[in-house]
């Protein structure tokens, strides 16, 4: 099984932006501005609507439906906290040779 990240908190801090916790304790302070991009996201420049932001399905949305994905949000954190450009998807690469799925047996 592959790890996939998962927003456990999204608290919005003023303007666009956003703090983020995850479920393995990775947290940073993000700018969605980069990400309100089209049609679905037009909403979402107007900073009150913007707050209005919730965690559903690991990832942050908003009541029009438009969301973010965890691997998305995920990768930028990761890349926010190292100070490193943002590459496609290389965090979640990495946090996924990282996982050691349990070799315990379930009980059923």
């Amino acid at each position: 099984m592959m790890y996939l990240p998962s927003v456990v908190s999204a608290k919005h801090i003023g303007g666009f932006r956003v703090h983020l916790a995850f479920d393995d304790g990775v947290q940073a302070d993000l700018d969605f501005e980069r990400w309100l991009r089209g049609p679905i996201f037009e909403p979402l420049r107007n900073a009150e609507y913007f707050s209005r932001l919730f965690v559903e399905g690991g990832g942050v949305a908003w009541p029009n439906g438009a969301d973010i994905a965890p691997e998305t949000l995920y990768e930028a954190a990761v890349a926010e906290q190292s100070n490193r450009p943002l590459q496609p998807a290389a965090a979640v690469r990495e946090k996924r040779a990282e996982y050691k799925p349990s070799t315990r047996r379930r009980r059923g």
